[in-house]
């Protein structure tokens, strides 16, 4: 099932998909591109930032740019 990667639910897991063309480069340096695994850590209530895990490293993104990510969940 895809979903963006701010509707995962804690512990998720899946492969990224698709990122808005706008927002390729900046994710790039976070380790997120199209096919790579990630599992959702924590989500903050009201807008707040994501934190995923990608190759063993964890990061956080805004809630913005989280929006235009899809994932495809596999957990």
């Amino acid at each position: 099932m895809k979903k963006k990667l701010s509707e995962m639910d804690y512990n998720e897991q899946g492969t990224v998909t698709g990122i808005e063309k706008d927002l390729r480069k900046r994710v790039a340096g976070m380790g997120i591109r199209v096919g790579k695994e990630l599992r959702m850590v924590t989500k903050q209530p009201i807008k707040g930032p994501v934190d995923v895990v990608v190759d063993e490293a964890e990061t956080s993104l805004g809630l913005d740019m989280a929006g235009k990510i899809v994932v495809e969940v596999t957990k």
